[in-house]
């Protein structure tokens, strides 16, 4: 499977900052170039205008006079249009008047025709145009109609956009050009307080780094900034949690170490009481048989110690634990028992089963091998406290609402007192007041396996109103039936 490249946090940050900033830039450019075109329009719009309310004024003057008045007015509009080409040294101007009928009467013959229609007011209206291939601002004005079946002149004046090409470009100079100086000191600005925000994540990873690995105490939490603060809780926590299983292991070790210690104290002296015997002379084959049974029987103990600790640590192993498949709880009751009865045999027990004898017993996700271990735990620990002559009855009970599997072991020893049920399902712990030999640890395997199962484990006594004088214990573990498919 690919493996995913390592990401910068410093670099998805600074990418989510600077990339909005370099896309609005374009877009202010653009605004910019608009607001400065309107801008660069309203000056020349409002000359443009003073001048064609001007000449209008002057035609409208021209056709509403007398004959010698009106040639007169003629010669001014004629100075006035002659003022006006000449004012203008950078664009060109191009003007025009037609009469009441639309016919030319003076100008430019070639500058378009504007496409609305007059209006009953005279209105200066502004349009933009092409004259002769080249864009134009055009200026008209619609004067009223002097007969009843015509239109009113038109007059309209055009000019090239030169001037206001040039102010436009001088106004997007004056506002782009100090943005190509504050852009690169807005980035440095932001890339140097993106690393004053993280420096505190790398102090805080130089602290964690000079740390002893044997030192697990917790982070001070005061030093850190306020969004980091969840996370050092979240590391102080797992700190915490890591101590207690350290701490839990050495004490588990050293326990270890010192259940081991005795049974290994045992065969050495039972080795040396046998080679005395041998030195000595001394030929008593039933002394020598007595000293080698001590030997086996500690070198068995010795063997179950260990056998008990690898199941231990196989009830820890949460990764094992993980592998579940489906698992008859029945079956695997059934099949245990039967390995306990030459066990029971020898102490005169009457070891029995109840619950499903055949298919389907009782299904349920588990891994198979803890499972068994479980049991065999469940019974080894029935079997050492019951006297002879008594009872171990194992019991499996399928929920008919198939919500839980119970699993019940039952016998008729000592059984366990209330103040004590909390305590034998720690490790080593062995109740005060018995012979029985044992590891002390089997409860606690049960106990460990049942939580890798989400179960629960309790213990009562067998017989509570019975009176009798061994009221026996009872342990009950309750599996969650999960569907097939959560394996």
């Amino acid at each position: 499977m690919a493996q995913h490249e390592q990401r910068s946090l410093f670099g998805e940050i600074l990418d989510w900052m600077l990339a909005p900033l370099l896309l609005l830039w374009p877009m202010s450019v653009a605004l910019t170039w608009l607001v400065a075109q309107s801008i660069a329009n309203r000056p020349y719009d409002r000359e443009l205008g003073e001048r064609t309310r001007e000449v209008a004024a002057q035609v409208e003057a021209l056709s509403s006079a007398e004959l010698a008045v009106r040639q007169r007015a003629r010669a001014e509009m004629d100075h006035a249009l002659t003022r006006l080409l000449k004012v203008d040294e950078e664009d060109r101007v191009y003007f025009q008047v037609l009469g009441q009928r639309g016919e030319f009467a003076a100008g430019d013959a070639d500058l378009p025709v504007p496409p609305d229609a007059p209006g009953s007011v005279a209105e200066l209206r502004f349009r933009d145009d092409t004259m002769r291939d080249e864009p134009v601002r055009v200026a008209y004005l619609w004067l009223p109609a002097q007969a009843a079946d015509g239109g009113g002149p038109l007059v309209q004046i055009a000019e090239t956009l030169d001037k206001r090409s040039r102010l436009a470009t001088e106004i997007i100079k004056g506002v782009i050009l100090p943005q190509f100086v504050i852009l690169p000191l807005a980035v440095l600005l932001v890339w140097l307080a993106l690393a004053r925000g993280i420096r505190p994540l790398a102090e805080l990873q130089q602290r964690i780094r000079r740390r002893e690995s044997t030192d697990l105490s917790p982070i001070e939490e005061r030093d850190v900034p306020e969004e980091v603060a969840p996370l050092v809780s979240a590391i102080n926590d797992l700190l915490q949690r890591l101590d207690q299983s350290v701490s839990a292991q050495r004490h588990f070790l050293a326990d270890a170490a010192h259940q081991l210690k005795t049974p290994l104290a045992g065969l050495r002296t039972q080795a040396e009481i046998a080679e005395r015997e041998i030195d000595r002379g001394h030929d008593d084959p039933q002394a020598l048989k007595h000293t080698l049974q001590q030997i086996a029987l500690g070198s068995q103990r010795a063997a179950h110690m260990v056998n008990q600790l690898l199941a231990m640590a196989r009830a820890e192993d949460r990764e094992q634990a993980l592998r579940r498949q489906t698992v008859d709880l029945a079956q695997t009751v059934r099949e245990t028992v039967r390995d306990f009865v030459p066990k029971a045999m020898d102490k005169r027990i009457d070891l029995g089963y109840e619950g499903p004898d055949g298919e389907p017993g009782a299904p349920m996700l588990a891994q198979p091998v803890l499972l068994r271990e479980l049991v065999r735990n469940l019974l080894d620990n029935a079997l050492q406290y019951t006297p002879g002559g008594g009872t171990v009855t194992a019991r499996v009970m399928p929920d008919p609402f198939g919500q839980v599997i119970v699993l019940q072991v039952e016998d008729t020893g000592p059984g366990v007192p209330a103040s004590e049920r909390e305590l034998i399902f720690r490790p080593f712990y062995r109740a005060l007041g018995t012979n029985v030999d044992g590891t002390g640890l089997g409860l606690a395997i049960v106990q460990e396996i049942a939580h890798q199962h989400d179960a629960e484990v309790s213990v009562d006594d067998a017989h509570p109103r019975t009176g009798a004088h061994s009221p026996g214990a009872l342990f009950t573990v309750r599996f969650p039936v999960q569907a097939p498919g959560a394996a």
